[in-house]
């Protein structure tokens, strides 16, 4: 069962510009952020809020570290912009194999480690209507690294 949406992500060519417009415009500050060198992307996670399953909500703000990576090559054809949704599961896994049940293609045949040590695999964007979707597994998160 998916429980929340997790987090939003934004591809932008300059992770630091990006922060700072958040930050002043909004007032979100940065909780987690890290390189991830499989995806070829630096990253920073701007919690939103607390949900009642002891995740919360995010903005995911991605960088390409790397010409070859998803996120750049995506921003080379679309633009900065919102680039996928987060659906919150308790079980990645099973959530992944009752979706792929249903027709629509799971792009990893087992979850990859994501952001702050969580479970995620990604949908495919033609099976569902345009937009690349991702389902996350959370890791228990005790307090920010940054």
């Amino acid at each position: 069962m998916l429980t929340r949406i997790d987090h939003i992500g934004i591809a932008c060519h300059d992770l630091d510009a990006t922060v700072e417009f958040y930050r002043a415009t909004y007032g979100f500050e940065v909780f987690h952020s890290e390189v991830n060198e499989e995806q070829g992307v630096r990253e920073a996670m701007l919690r939103i809020n607390e949900t009642s399953d002891g995740g919360a909500s995010y903005l995911q703000l991605l960088e390409p570290t790397r010409e070859d990576s998803t996120v750049a090559k995506w921003l080379a054809k679309n633009g900065e912009g919102v680039h996928h949704i987060a659906f919150g599961t308790a079980d990645v896994d099973a959530e992944a194999a009752a979706i792929k049940d249903k027709g629509v293609r799971v792009l990893y045949e087992e979850p990859r480690r994501g952001s702050m040590g969580s479970r995620i695999t990604f949908l495919h964007p033609k099976d569902c209507h345009g937009v690349l979707t991702e389902l996350v597994t959370s890791a228990p998160v005790e307090s920010p690294e940054h």
